[in-house]
């Protein structure tokens, strides 16, 4: 078997093309979506993401904000950041781009974070309605992911989806994602991480694969039921090379795989984007 690409370049332009046309009604109305990033410390795929990032709100009218808190900064640096964007009018959504460096607490910064400008949905709020299923903005990748799986028509209702790693960025608010009563929700989802016994038999059961672990080809084939659909969320780097969570030898196992480049990323740009763009609209309709 040989699978079939989840590219996520067709996904990410069919919500872009909804943003550009969401931005173009704001600007009519007098008001331009404003995205800002927070970067702390000098990690280069940081660095990458937070560029990439700008980029992309360039090609669909949204204007970005950039605020860069040195590796060397005293701690308080981060929060007066946060603080900053808070009090910006031209900034509707913005994140702390993660991890950050040391000495610097990303927690912290998030809990006074406006929650109506977190567009990475990550601030406790709005966790909190993630978890009651209320109207909030989404994790990105995890929001991201789903998109992919309603975009290839690949039905997880009722079906075992097992997601390795528990991270508060990725595993965990996916996990709780795929259980909502929605498209692209509804499924039976169970999570292992570090701490599980024998994660392969678990993960041999599983009708849909999410590794989010960050650890490079820790997926193999050995762990995948035939026919399944394996999802590699989870990044890391050998130099400037990025590295998936799931080996490519699994794509002889699996029915559908996301490919090493150009898999989950760029859905995670254009969820970012658009719970930007809803911030904005918030913003018209309270004005």
């Amino acid at each position: 078997m040989t699978a079939q690409l989840l590219a996520g370049g067709p996904v990410a332009e069919v919500v872009l093309q909804d943003v550009r046309s969401r931005v173009q009604t704001l600007q009519n109305s007098g008001i331009t979506p404003g995205l800002g990033t927070i970067l702390v410390g000098d990690d280069e795929a940081s660095a990458g993401y937070v560029r990439k990032k700008h980029e992309t709100c360039e090609t669909v009218g949204i204007n970005s904000f950039h605020h860069q808190v040195k590796s060397t900064d005293p701690a308080n640096a981060l929060i007066e950041a946060v603080e900053e964007f808070n009090h910006n009018p031209e900034i509707h959504g913005y994140i702390i781009q993660h991890p950050v460096a040391d000495g610097f607490d990303f927690n912290e910064a998030l809990a006074i974070m406006d929650p109506d400008k977190d567009a990475d949905g990550l601030h406790p709020v709005n966790l909190g309605k993630l978890v009651l299923q209320e109207q909030g903005p989404v994790p990105c990748t995890p929001a991201g992911i789903q998109a992919m799986l309603i975009h290839y028509e690949i039905e997880v209702s009722g079906r075992h989806v097992v997601v390795i790693g528990r991270g508060p960025t990725l595993g965990r608010p996916l996990s709780l994602l795929l259980t909502t009563k929605s498209p692209g929700g509804n499924a039976a989802v169970t999570v292992v991480h570090s701490a599980v016994k024998n994660i392969p038999a678990i993960t041999r059961e599983a009708d849909v694969l999410i590794a989010a672990v960050g650890i490079p080809s820790f997926v193999t084939p050995d762990m995948v039921k035939e026919g399944a659909v394996v999802i590699s969320g989870g990044i890391s780097w050998e130099g400037k090379k990025l590295l998936a969570d799931v080996d490519e030898s699994v794509g002889e196992v699996a029915s559908w795989i996301t490919p090493r480049l150009g898999g989950v990323g760029p859905t995670t740009v254009a969820m970012l984007l658009r719970n930007t763009v809803e911030a904005a609209e918030k913003t018209l309709i309270n004005s």
